[in-house]
């Protein structure tokens, strides 16, 4: 018997096309001999819609996909989801969203409260690694290392920049700056110098009324998937990221538009750096409280030195992500990946009330 399997993308983050997109890779993937997929979208205003599981979910001429707002609404709410009275009875939901309103504990606190199994990481685990100014110190104390940074909050950017600048520029240029709470790299900038500064923050806080600032590493860029197989976090081979030498960093259009990054897998970094990545990756998906899958990003310094990015609980899910990728490479298939995903959703149990 086939269960019912709700994939969710969209959304009203400014990862709402990346969403759809992941969401596109999923359906034309899963097993649909064990699973029925129900494609439901929130489109960038939040309204719920049912959309066909035919509707273009891929990028054409360069156009990304969103979901579409004349589809049917679909209710949802503690009851479960329903579109016209019916109800379209899902056995477990794959919150496909990226960035606010759906990977940072929000989704997940809605599927908890109607007893929902879902796929991904739970509300705490969730709102934690969106948040990197809260998942930085907790890596820390975990013995991770990070990078040197502060936070900037639009407020006390407004009253007090001549000292919160004094204090970035004591940590050397470059910095990056970016939204403490966003992803796919949207509102990052790389800031050479003290000129470059405000304008920068200003691109951030249009994302985030909370910004990062970082001081710039200087190494390679090592990515390493995290996925739970039968209850126990494995980590795939290790992946870096080549980007072509006109983009100054991974940034929105190097990650998706250009075509210009590829990632190298293996990585081609000696095995004692790719073994203690690995290790690592596990030891941040375990200090957040992770579930089901992580993609943990790193820096490999030309002296070993690994230094955490950030752990991201909902990657990027094309077949031509990193993240599925990365378990292709490590033997895993991606339509194996997403079953794995599925059945460990049914038995998660890292819910307050153990749901």
């Amino acid at each position: 018997m086939t269960q019912r399997v709700a994939i969710i993308c969209g959304g009203r983050s400014s990862e709402h096309e990346i969403s759809c997109i992941s969401a596109g890779g999923v359906l034309a993937a899963i097993d649909r001999s064990a699973y029925e997929p129900v494609l439901i979208g929130i489109t960038k205003t939040g309204a719920w819609v049912l959309i066909p599981t035919d509707h273009t979910m891929t990028i054409e001429n360069g156009v990304l996909p969103t979901v579409p707002t004349d589809a049917p609404a679909v209710i949802a709410d503690v009851a479960g989801f329903s579109c016209e009275g019916k109800d379209l009875k899902i056995d477990i939901v794959f919150p496909l969203l990226h960035g606010p309103y759906g990977e940072d504990g929000t989704i997940q606190g809605l599927l908890e409260m109607a007893d929902i199994a879902y796929v991904g990481a739970g509300v705490l685990a969730s709102a934690v690694a969106m948040d990197k100014s809260f998942a930085k110190p907790i890596f820390a104390a975990h013995g991770i290392a990070t990078a040197p940074g502060l936070v900037v909050k639009a407020a006390e950017w407004k009253s007090d920049s001549d000292t919160i600048t004094k204090s970035i520029s004591a940590l050397g240029y470059p910095v990056f700056v970016k939204p403490a709470r966003g992803g796919s790299s949207r509102g990052t900038t790389k800031v050479k110098s003290e000129a470059q500064l405000a304008a920068a923050i200003a691109e951030a806080h249009s994302f985030d009324s909370k910004a990062m600032v970082e001081k710039a590493i200087v190494g390679s860029e090592i990515e390493c998937a995290i996925l739970e197989i039968a209850g126990v976090p494995q980590a795939s081979v290790v992946g870096k990221i080549l980007i072509d030498s006109k983009f100054e960093f991974y940034d929105f259009e190097a990650k998706y538009l250009d075509g210009a990054t590829s990632i190298e897998l293996p990585a081609a970094i000696n095995q004692a750096a790719a073994d203690k990545i690995r290790v690592s990756a596990i030891q941040a998906f375990r200090a957040l409280g992770c579930s089901g899958l992580a993609r943990v990003d790193f820096f490999l310094t030309e002296s070993g030195e690994v230094i955490i990015n950030e752990l991201n609980t909902m990657p990027g899910f094309t077949a031509t992500s990193v993240f599925p990728k990365m378990w292709a490479a490590t033997g895993i298939s991606y339509s194996e990946v997403i079953t794995h995903l599925l059945q460990g959703a049914e038995k998660r149990t890292n819910g307050v009330l153990g749901n």
